[in-house]
């Protein structure tokens, strides 16, 4: 049996056949020849077995490209095929862009790392003052101001980036300043405004004319508003009660510097040569050897815990750069960052000493897959000894699913006897604020409560004891949520606890239905 049927074969007991044989029919003639052998039947298993829709596969080895390509479809619904073209969301490996478009600006003397960021935003303002002073482009970049993740100020809230700053006076932060890292998708929203007063133009018009087109990635973007209808585009997918399927988009343009390019295959390819090159690709300086070097070395400390080292005894350090995780593997310095947004999942990751760098794009929610097959071909470059990365990290998220089904089955069986609210559901609508989280609506219509805060969080709010309830989002690849009202002695609602995207927040009532 030819390796294209065993693939063929594998597909079929899956039941995933269906959706892929029109891609191997049509381009198993025209596809490059894979650079280790057996590649291709190892990605096209994994994907079976890690459930994943599509992935997009780019390598890089001493400024070439040696393999670009595309696996499985773009929508479950349609079976299109995923090519080297096909543009994926690649979430937080956006940052690495962003920190290159502030190195540029540091080899023209417009920007400095080390100048605190009211320089170049001077209404900028902490919680502490004397941490205002203090905060500089390196600390919001290297994910060491003392902030914890506080993902509803953006995700949820639809409020623009200069609104989201405004809003950091209020954020009151879980760690000292520069004591331990702390990741902060909201710090490379505040990087974004501080590139482009620096710059003189908004970060995506820097990013379009100062990266994308020097690099010749012309099908890149920087947003999210037409990549439902884009020709080539890849659908984002969850799983949901066991089923894989499409889910709608989350629209995170507010949070552009943090993680909101698409890109494919190809583009991100020419990506990898320039980090390889260290500013420099096809003959052309984009920024500085020192410049280069300045990113990819530690700012910030991270602790690997025991189960990291369990897992992976090949790692014995890990850090932040500018932009970049950086660790070490098998002797060898690693640069790598990850991506994870609403129905995708990414992972870019260098080996510099060796000149060898992969790009791993999929449409799939949350998955392991694209880190567990950056170590396999790591293994195949290096000629290391042979592990099945692939089988055990979908063993260990198959053991965390466990854990969490068991969890919630948990909270159901101790759940305590419903009983009624104490007052009827109309007396817990209303409008309710809070000063860095914004706006809460909770709105009754016949006999059932809904809750919305901003654009992408809307949801039904089903009573489970007393004053709380259990919210379920209509984004539904997302776990159910609590929220308690808090009653007066006098029957009134002054304050409600959402668990927003698993942070508690306080809101305080200010008027009701309206």
């Amino acid at each position: 049996m030819t390796a294209r049927l065993r693939r063929l074969h594998c597909l079929r007991r899956t039941g995933h056949a269906a959706a892929l044989l029109p891609l191997l029919a049509a381009s198993a003639a025209a596809q490059p020849r894979e650079p280790f052998a057996g590649l291709d039947a190892s990605i096209t298993k994994a994907l079976a077995d890690w459930k994943v829709p599509g992935l997009g596969l780019a390598i890089v080895r001493n400024d070439s490209v040696l393999y670009a390509r595309g696996y499985g479809v773009r929508n479950t619904a349609t079976s299109q095929p995923v090519d080297a073209s096909t543009l994926f969301a690649i979430g937080s490996t956006t940052k690495a862009f962003t920190t290159a478009a502030l190195a540029m600006l540091a080899d023209s003397g417009r920007l400095a790392f080390d100048a605190p960021v009211t320089t170049y935003l001077p209404s900028f303002q902490m919680s502490d003052p004397a941490v205002t002073r203090e905060v500089t482009v390196r600390d919001i970049v290297a994910h060491r101001t003392g902030l914890a993740r506080g993902e509803p100020v953006w995700m949820t809230s639809g409020v623009p980036p200069a609104e989201i700053v405004r809003r950091l006076r209020y954020f009151r932060p879980s760690w000292s300043f520069r004591s331990q890292f702390g990741y902060s998708n909201i710090m490379y929203i505040v990087a974004g405004e501080v590139l482009a007063s620096a710059a003189g133009m908004r970060w995506e018009e820097f990013i379009a004319t100062r990266l994308f087109a020097p690099l010749g990635m012309t099908g890149s973007n920087t947003t999210d508003r037409d990549m439902e209808r884009h020709p080539n585009g890849a659908t984002p997918h969850a799983e949901v009660n066991g089923t894989v399927r499409p889910i709608p988009w989350t629209h995170i343009d507010n949070a552009g510097p943090a993680g909101s390019i698409h890109s494919s295959a190809t583009d991100m390819a020419q990506w990898v040569r320039l980090q390889l090159g260290q500013g420099t690709v096809g003959g052309r300086v984009l920024y500085s050897r020192r410049m280069a070097e300045e990113m990819h070395a530690p700012s910030t400390i991270i602790r690997l815990d025991s189960a990291d080292r369990a897992f992976n005894p090949h790692t014995h350090y890990a850090a932040y750069g500018l932009g970049w995780f950086l660790e070490d593997y098998r002797g060898r310095a690693v640069v790598r960052h990850g991506g994870s947004t609403s129905g995708f999942t990414a992972h870019v990751a260098l080996l510099p000493e060796e000149r060898f760098g992969v790009v791993i794009l999929t449409n799939k929610n949350g998955t392991g897959l694209p880190e567990a097959l950056m170590r396999t071909l790591f293994d195949l470059q290096l000629k290391a000894p042979p592990r099945d990365w692939l089988a055990d990290a979908r063993a260990r998220e198959q053991a965390r699913e466990a854990r969490a089904r068991e969890a919630q089955q948990g909270a159901a069986a101790n759940r305590p006897p419903a009983g009624s609210p104490s007052l009827p559901l109309a007396r817990y609508a209303g409008r309710y604020v809070d000063s860095l989280y914004g706006t809460i609506e909770v709105a009754e219509a016949e006999g059932a409560l809904r809750i919305t805060h901003g654009p992408h969080l809307s949801g039904a709010l089903e009573h489970w004891n007393a004053d709380n309830f259990r919210g379920t989002f209509n984004n539904s690849q997302r776990p159910p949520f609590f929220v308690r009202f808090r009653v007066t002695p006098v029957g009134t609602v002054d304050e409600l606890v959402a668990e927003l995207l698993g942070t508690p927040v306080t809101f305080t009532r200010v008027a009701p239905p309206r």
